[in-house]
């Protein structure tokens, strides 16, 4: 199973993904958590994406498709895999297509989570991370026990700078413009499913597998 989930930053792409990982037992890509790994770490690419990524603007094309082609063409990708925030341009959709077709292979899905913009802001904007063992947690959904402390190895809880409010509605925004496109190009293809976002994670999940299933 080779599939794409599209939707704006917020809309769960990145927990969804985690759990079909699990449930389809493939591998989950995600080039936001690669590329924030280079930021932490200080390295070449990380120190090339920094500004990019805290202003929530996009990356450019050839750096990612740079990191996807090691990805994709990895061992553990051989019986497919889940991307997360990739592709995001028409650009990248068609260059992730030539680099699949290259390799004999074709996604088999694109599913595209459906969530309001007033939903967007709401989950993000009280978004917190474990600085230690990267939990996730919402001050607004899914609070910690202690304040600021994570539940699992009492790690300090930090905001991404990319979830303050100016961000968020610039991340909104490029997405519209730059992501919104490849929507219709791979309706266009008949690959595109579209799922309501806006429920529980398992019944959206349990959603997902219901219309990958579809032929």
């Amino acid at each position: 199973m080779r599939l794409v989930l599209l939707g704006v930053p917020g809309s769960g792409k990145g927990y969804q993904a985690k759990l079909l990982s699990e449930r389809l037992k493939i591998p989950w890509i995600s080039t936001g958590d690669i590329l924030r790994e280079e930021v932490k770490k200080n390295s070449g690419l990380g120190k090339k994406v920094e500004d990019f990524m805290n202003k929530g603007d996009l990356v450019p094309d050839h750096i990612i498709l740079e990191v996807m082609k090691g990805k994709i063409g990895a061992p553990e990708c051989e019986n497919g895999f889940i991307l997360d925030g990739f592709p995001r341009t028409l650009d990248q959709a068609k260059d992730l297509e030539k680099l699949l077709e290259d390799m004999g292979e074709k996604l088999d899905n694109v599913v595209k989570l459906d969530v309001s913009e007033k939903t967007i802001i709401h989950r993000l904007s009280g978004r917190m991370i474990c600085s230690v063992c990267a939990a996730a947690y919402n001050i607004n959904t899914k609070p910690p026990k202690a304040k600021g402390k994570c539940d699992l190895c009492g790690g300090e809880l930090t905001s991404r700078i990319d979830d303050q409010k100016n961000s968020i509605q610039n991340r909104i925004k490029i997405y519209n413009e730059k992501t919104k496109p490849i929507e219709e190009y791979y309706r266009q293809m008949g690959q595109l499913k579209v799922v309501d976002g806006e429920n529980d994670p398992a019944s959206v999940r349990d959603k997902i597998l219901k219309e990958i299933q579809k032929r």
